[in-house]
């Protein structure tokens, strides 16, 4: 390990950091810190994200890199959503390999040394509704979707024209009573909050058969 790299490992205080970070470590220009970066990385002492963007390779890493937290630093505004949210509140049963997020931008992917990222947009009146700020226990924060909202995002990204909760059940094999604490402001809130037709119907006839409307 050269005598940059080691000042790169020594002194870079998070497991994921930027050209802001390298800037404040090395002066010259910026094609040079580059060349640094490009260097250590195909050493693999660390781990290029994307551009502007990377990690400490995991032998260097002050603890396990947090992917729902890395996913807002690669492309945000975001959220985690869709089969990673659903997976994470237990409302799916599979593992989900690719870490999926809602996003304000247009729909992008990212293949990472640390996994995939995929992005989808999704236009909202008000882009955090039924979205918790959530923390790990070692100090990581990142944004997750409640269940239902992911389940809409999932409605609305692929077009599904479902007609209430049971479409949904047997496509992704959720347990019914997933449904059963959802409360009516949650429903309203997020039909507020959506113009499209097919998340229209699909709220509209859960909010029914969960007994809020008949």
């Amino acid at each position: 390990m050269n005598k940059s790299t080691e000042r790169i490992i020594e002194n870079i205080q998070y497991n994921i950091f930027s050209d802001v970070e390298v800037s404040n470590l090395f002066s010259g220009s910026a094609n040079s810190r580059y060349g640094l970066i490009k260097r250590a990385a195909r050493a693999g002492y660390i781990h290029y994200i994307r551009r502007g963007l990377y990690s400490l390779a995991i032998k260097y890493q002050h603890h396990k890199i947090n992917l729902y937290q890395l996913a807002q630093y690669i492309y945000g505004p975001s959220y985690i959503s869709l089969e990673s949210a659903l997976a994470y509140h237990g409302w799916i049963p599979d593992a989900v390999p690719t870490i999926t997020n809602a996003c304000m931008k247009k729909s992008q992917d990212y293949e990472t040394p640390l996994g995939f990222f995929s992005y989808k947009r999704i236009p909202a009146v008000v882009f955090y509704e039924g979205v918790e700020r959530m923390q790990a226990e070692n100090g990581d924060m990142f944004f997750m979707a409640h269940p239902f909202k992911a389940l809409v995002d999932y409605v609305y990204i692929y077009k599904k024209a479902w007609q209430g909760l049971e479409p949904a059940i047997a496509s992704l094999r959720i347990d019914a009573m997933c449904f059963e604490n959802l409360q009516l402001d949650e429903l309203n809130s997020l039909q507020e909050n959506y113009s499209n037709h097919r998340v229209q119907k699909f709220i509209a006839k859960a909010k029914q058969e969960l007994g809020y409307e008949h």
